[in-house]
């Protein structure tokens, strides 16, 4: 790693401290609270946790040991008894919350429904008792395979409510991947519905189920209950295929809450794995229920009168744990919206933040580039002064992104919480405390309390100031990922033998790359396998994207290696430029002299690619390593069930 490197990504100047009226006001409300906060977890963790848990959850019986670690397997309160859905709902219908809105919902086409915490829990009791007359029982899996409606919140909580792990899917997969999950989880019923709304197009769910299903393709699956959402025509099988709404008019609207033991599995998450084999991440339930109900506390400063709103879909793990568990534990007002930014309109997440008084915003970085290349006209249109708090999450944020959120969006007043986790961590591990933590733009800050973290080589040995290492975290925490579900084996060398174990001691190896400034501030570079080896000098793919947004030009930037027989790897880079700019000869010569001028010579691109789109996941992340099988000309291969466009693969090759 060269110098001129280092200082361009390390050198940040920018710091944005909290305003004294946040600080005042916020649960954690200075650098030394949370300094003493953080080194009483590190040093006494288990009674951290312990005191935490015994005051924000509900117990039916209090646990017996805080920690068994039999490393790399954790249980965390041992021998507790408590149920996730009752944390979320029932708890707050015995207090002043019964009557408090929990959910406000707003369809594309325009349709609102909204639910006190008195009217969910009764309709998650109703699809409770409807799940145990289908024969769901303790501990049966129920896919979940529903567009961003109340319904998919429904069901995740009525599946807590009776122990049955719940493993969503996410609406824009194939019927092959769909099937995948379903049989690697051994699902014995999957919820569905006739379609979802997603950019003014229907999407057929229901037909994708029967794809999935057909040929008794998946055996365990035994009924499918269906929301009727779009009202468009669909086969329904008898015997198999039930209407969600006929069977709820007739069920009790009463189901009391199973006492679950604090490691009973809550759910299932798959991860697509370059190989086209997802990994089913095991979850349970008492260490991530407190996990995610802290972390939404004090990372997004929660309070009863806040308006929340993160706009990832319920079926990735940032859905799971900052929409459903945590928000909810908290008895707070959630926000959810089905549609998206789109051609008929483009600035319907500014609309939505103005009708609702939308008070907390956590969205991902790719769709803040992607509010960039719109233009400020479309926020500054709309009045967003109710907001308070931003957040981002899902990958690195480059500084001129981050910039251009606090000033366009957050009006210069924002605390702007950019958190580093993985499907795997449940929860968030790095971030700003927003009353307490001075930010750096594209700077992920500190570890929250109770999470050790470091940046290490190889050997496990930490790297010094600014050097590009590995992240990893050295002791475990409750939220952490308990199993690959039934694959225990590839859990262990998947996360726990990347780095050497040392005296017994195991640490959880994350796949990303980071560094360390000299403040003692973390900066996250993207996966490992995004790091770019020339001549000998490691080059983060971030590093080089954050150089080339920066151009005044660019909208947003993917950056990928193929093989130099000089210099061992090159810089190939796919650009989508701004809407007054055109590809040229002489704008690709113009970017990689920007690049040279901000990195230096050693970051100069040998090929600038211009392209209209950037093959991404629908939830927003752009698939590099479709990009790098494009760079180097080869064959697409592995999981591709997430890639939101196919078309983009072939405008990409011509």
């Amino acid at each position: 790693m060269t110098q001129a490197v280092i200082e361009s990504i390390l050198s940040e100047e920018r710091l944005f401290p909290p305003s004294s009226e946040f600080a005042q006001q916020a649960h954690i409300k200075s650098f030394s609270d949370y300094q003493k906060l953080y080194d009483y977890a590190k040093n006494e963790p288990e009674k951290f946790w312990a005191e935490l848990a015994e005051k924000e959850l509900h117990w039916f019986r209090q646990w017996d040991q805080v920690l068994d670690w039999q490393p790399p397997f954790a249980k965390w309160f041992v021998g507790g008894k408590l149920n996730v859905a009752y944390n979320c709902l029932d708890r707050h219908i015995k207090s002043e919350k019964r009557d408090k809105t929990a959910l406000i919902w707003e369809g594309e086409p325009g349709d609102v429904r909204t639910f006190t915490y008195a009217q969910l829990h009764e309709q998650v009791c109703r699809i409770a008792n409807v799940l145990k007359q289908l024969g769901v029982k303790k501990g049966d899996r129920v896919g979940i395979y529903l567009p961003m409606i109340p319904e998919a919140v429904i069901a995740m909580l009525a599946c807590a409510r009776i122990g049955a792990p719940h493993t969503l899917v996410f609406g824009g997969f194939s019927a092959e991947a769909l099937k995948g999950r379903l049989l690697d989880a051994e699902a014995k019923l999957v919820i569905t519905a006739d379609g979802g709304w997603r950019k003014d197009a229907i999407v057929p769910l229901k037909e994708q189920v029967d794809r999935a299903l057909e040929n008794n393709r998946v055996p365990s699956v035994k009924n499918v209950l269906v929301v009727k959402r779009t009202e468009q025509a669909i086969t329904m099988k008898a015997g198999r295929d039930y209407w969600w709404h006929e069977l709820k008019a007739d069920a009790a609207a009463d189901c009391p809450a199973e006492a679950m033991d604090s490691e009973d599995v809550l759910f299932i998450l798959y991860t697509s794995g370059t190989t086209g084999q997802p990994k089913g991440v095991v979850h349970t339930t008492g260490g991530y229920n407190l996990y995610t109900h802290i972390t939404t506390k004090w990372v997004f400063d929660l309070h009863d009168d806040d308006i929340y709103w993160c706009s990832a879909d319920v079926g990735w793990i940032t859905g799971h744990s900052y929409i459903v568990y945590g928000p909810l534990s908290n008895g707070a007002t959630i926000l959810m919206y089905e549609g998206v930014p789109r051609q008929s309109n483009p600035g319907c997440f500014w609309d939505v933040i103005e009708k609702y008084g939308v008070t907390i915003f956590y969205t991902a970085p790719t769709a803040i580039r992607m509010f960039m290349k719109m233009g400020e006209e479309l926020p500054k249109a709309r009045n967003l002064s109710s907001l308070r708090l931003l957040g981002t999450v899902g990958e690195p944020i480059n500084p001129e992104a981050w910039m251009w959120y606090h000033k366009v969006i957050g009006g210069g007043c924002c605390p702007i919480v950019d958190t580093w986790w993985q499907t795997e961590t449940g929860g968030i591990m790095l971030t700003p405390l927003p009353g307490a933590t001075t930010t750096k733009p594209g700077a992920t800050t500190f570890p929250f309390p109770g999470i050790v973290a470091d940046v290490v080589d190889l050997d496990g040995n930490p790297v010094g100031e600014g050097q590009g290492g590995y992240l990893i975290i050295k002791h475990p925490w409750p939220s952490m990922i308990r199993n690959v579900y039934g694959n225990p084996d590839r859990f262990r060398r998947t996360y726990w033998e990347h780095i050497p174990v040392k005296d017994g001691n195991y640490v959880y190896f994350s796949g990303d790359g980071a560094r360390k400034d000299a403040d003692g501030y973390f900066w996250v570079m993207g996966r490992v396998d995004d790091v770019i080896n020339i001549a000998g000098h490691r080059l983060g793919t971030m590093e080089i994207e954050s150089a080339l947004v920066s151009h005044v030009g660019v909208a947003e930037a993917a950056v990928v290696g193929r093989p130099s027989q000089v210099k061992g790897e090159e810089i190939v880079a796919f650009v989508t430029l701004e809407n007054n700019f055109v590809a040229s000869k002489q704008l690709e010569q113009e970017l990689k002299q920007h690049v040279v001028a901000k990195i230096g010579a050693i970051a100069r691109p040998a090929q600038i690619r211009f392209t209209e789109v950037l093959p991404k996941t629908r939830s927003g992340k752009i698939m590099r390593r479709l990009l790098r099988s494009l760079a180097i000309g080869e064959e697409i291969s592995g999981d591709t069930s997430t890639l939101e466009d196919r078309g983009v693969l072939e405008k990409l090759r011509g």
